[in-house]
């Protein structure tokens, strides 16, 4: 019975450890974007209609 604790324990500190490290990397940028805007005007935003041919 005792192991279980050991490992709730133990899988609690690894899960603060994530989530420590996805807060730091979004706090120091990781998940920035600084390429698409530059390009955003490049693209077609525009969405194209298909014709479609009926049979009368």
């Amino acid at each position: 019975m005792s192991v279980i604790f050991v490992l709730i324990g133990f899988s609690s500190f690894v899960a603060i450890m994530f989530l420590a490290a996805y807060i730091w990397s979004v706090k120091t940028g990781q998940y920035d974007d600084n390429y698409t805007p530059s390009i955003r005007i490049l693209f077609d935003n525009e969405v194209k209609k298909e014709t479609s041919k009926k049979n009368s």
